[in-house]
C-alpha cells in the first residue's frame, strides 16, 4: 500500500554531529535539546502534540507568515471535521465556502497580518455587489471572523488582527443598499388544504403530520419506528439526530391522537426502517398510471417489465429537507396554476430562439418570473412549523409553544409564533 504523506507522526532522531535530539517537521530539522535527557522528549511531545492538535500542520512559529489562501486552506480542513454530523456534510460547509470565496478572490495572495477593518469591508462590498440580502451577507462576515477566530486559537493568526475585525459593525436595516428579506411568515390551513390533492400520498402525510406536532422538516424526514414510543396517550418521538444535539440537549416531539393516525400505517415495517420513504411514492404513482392504462395488457410493457438495471437515479431509503420542500412546490405549481411557459420553458425557447444571446436573455427572464411566481405562490414546509407555533401560543400561551417547539429559550420562539394581534385589538376595544 503507498504510503500517505503527511499522515505518519515524525520520529524522535539524533543529530550525529551534535548530539542534540531531532524531530523533522515539513523539512525543517527542530533541535530539542540533548539527546536521550527527558527535556528533549518533554519538547518533543509538546511538539507533537500541537502538530496533532493543528491538524497535522506545523506549528505557527515554524510557518512564518501566512497568506490568507494557505489560511483558508487549513481552516477548510478544520471545517470538513468540525461540520459534519452522523457521517454527513452539514449545510454550513456550503455556507462557509461561499462566505470565503470573495476573501480568496481578493486578498488571497495577501499576508494574513495586513488583512484589516478596510479589507473586510471591501469583501462586504463585493458580497453586496452580488445582490445577497442583508442577513445574509452579515452571516458571511460572522463566518469570516470566525476562520480568523480559529485562526488565533491555532496561533496562526495575531490576536490584534481579529480585535480589529470585530470593530466591523454588522449592516443595518434601512441603512444600507442591501436588499431586505421577507421574514418567514405561517401558511394558512386553507393554502395546505389546496395543496394537499397535488401532493403523493406519502408526502401528504408528511405535511400533516408536521402540522400537528410542530417539529422540524428534518426531524419529519428522519422518523423511524424504532424512534417512537407507543406507549400511552400520547406517544412521543426522540429523533436520532437534531439541531441541538451537538449541545447536550435532548430533543422530544409529542404525538397526539390525530398525528397518531396518520403515523400508525407506517410503524409497521421494519423497525430500523424510515417510515416515509420516496420508494413508497414512487410505486403508488405507477400503481395510479397502470389504473389508467387505456392499451390492453397484451399489447405494450406489462407493468415492471421496462425497468432499467441500473437507472441513473433510483429512489431514495428517505426524503431529505430539499426534496421534501421540492415535492410541495411541484404540488403549488399544479394547484395554483403556474403558468406552463415558466414550468418547462427550456424546449419552448430552444424552438422559439434557436441560437444567440437573444435565446439566453429570454431564458434568464423566464428563470426570474418563474422564481417570482414561485416566491409569491409557494410556501415551504418550515412555514408549516411557524403556523403550529402561531396556534400554540395563540391558545396556550408562549411557554407551552416554547416546550412544544423545543426551544432553550422563548425569544426563539417568538420569532417562529406571530403574536396575537386580535388580543391587542380586544384589549383596545375594551379601553378605548
Amino acid at each position: 500500500m503507498p504510503r500517505i504523506a503527511g499522515q505518519a507522526i515524525p520520529k524522535y532522531c539524533k543529530h550525529r554531529a551534535t548530539g542534540q535530539a531531532v524531530v523533522t517537521l515539513f523539512g525543517r530539522d527542530v533541535y530539542l535539546g540533548p539527546h536521550g535527557t527527558k527535556a528533549s522528549k518533554l519538547e518533543y511531545d509538546r511538539l507533537i502534540t500541537e502538530w496533532l492538535a493543528n491538524g497535522r500542520q506545523a506549528p505557527s512559529k515554524l510557518t512564518g507568515d501566512l497568506t490568507l489562501a494557505e489560511l483558508i486552506k487549513r481552516y477548510r480542513g478544520h471545517v470538513v471535521v468540525h461540520y459534519t454530523k452522523n457521517g454527513r456534510q452539514t449545510s454550513e460547509q456550503h455556507s462557509i465556502a461561499l462566505a470565503l470565496r470573495p476573501v480568496r478572490e481578493l486578498y488571497g495572495n495577501g499576508f494574513v497580518g495586513e488583512f484589516g477593518p478596510l479589507a473586510l469591508k471591501a469583501v462586504r462590498q463585493k458580497m453586496l455587489d452580488a445582490g445577497h440580502a442583508r442577513t445574509t451577507i452579515n452571516r458571511g462576515v460572522h463566518r469570516i471572523r470566525r476562520m480568523f477566530r480559529w485562526g488565533v486559537e491555532n496561533e496562526l493568526v495575531a490576536p490584534s488582527v481579529l480585535q480589529a475585525l470585530e470593530a466591523v459593525a454588522a449592516l443595518q436595516k434601512g441603512k444600507t443598499e442591501a436588499r431586505e428579506t421577507e421574514p418567514v411568515a405561517p401558511v394558512s390551513d386553507a393554502t395546505v388544504d389546496a395543496t394537499l390533492p397535488c401532493l403523493p400520498s406519502v408526502v401528504a402525510d408528511m405535511v400533516c403530520f408536521q402540522r400537528l406536532t410542530g417539529c422540524r422538516p428534518a426531524e419529519v424526514c428522519l422518523i423511524r419506528p424504532y424512534d417512537v414510543n407507543v406507549t400511552g396517550d400520547v406517544w412521543t418521538y426522540v429523533p436520532a439526530e437534531h439541531n441541538t444535539e451537538h449541545r447536550g440537549k435532548r430533543r422530544t416531539i409529542f404525538i397526539g391522537p390525530r398525528a397518531q393516525g396518520i403515523l400508525r400505517p407506517y410503524l409497521l415495517r421494519d423497525k430500523e426502517v424510515y417510515c416515509f420513504q420516496p420508494a413508497d411514492s414512487e410505486r403508488k404513482r405507477l400503481a395510479v398510471r397502470h389504473e389508467a392504462r387505456r392499451v390492453p395488457l397484451k399489447y405494450g410493457n406489462r407493468p415492471g417489465t421496462n425497468r432499467k438495471r441500473k437507472p441513473k437515479r433510483a429512489a431514495g431509503e428517505r426524503y431529505d429537507v430539499p426534496s421534501y420542500r421540492r415535492a410541495i412546490t411541484r404540488a403549488c405549481e399544479k394547484a395554483f396554476g403556474m403558468p406552463m411557459e415558466l414550468r418547462d420553458a427550456a424546449g419552448k425557447i430552444l424552438v422559439q430562439f434557436p441560437r444567440g444571446e437573444q435565446r439566453e436573455a429570454e431564458r434568464r427572464r423566464r428563470m426570474q418570473a418563474a422564481t417570482e411566481w414561485r416566491a409569491a405562490n409557494c410556501w415551504s414546509p418550515n412555514q408549516l412549523r411557524h403556523t403550529a407555533a402561531t396556534e400554540l401560543r395563540k391558545r396556550f400561551g408562549l411557554e407551552a409553544a416554547q416546550v412544544v417547539l423545543g426551544h432553550s429559550a422563548a425569544d426563539v420562539t417568538q420569532i417562529y409564533a406571530e403574536r396575537d394581534l386580535e388580543k391587542a385589538a380586544a384589549v383596545i376595544r375594551e379601553v378605548g
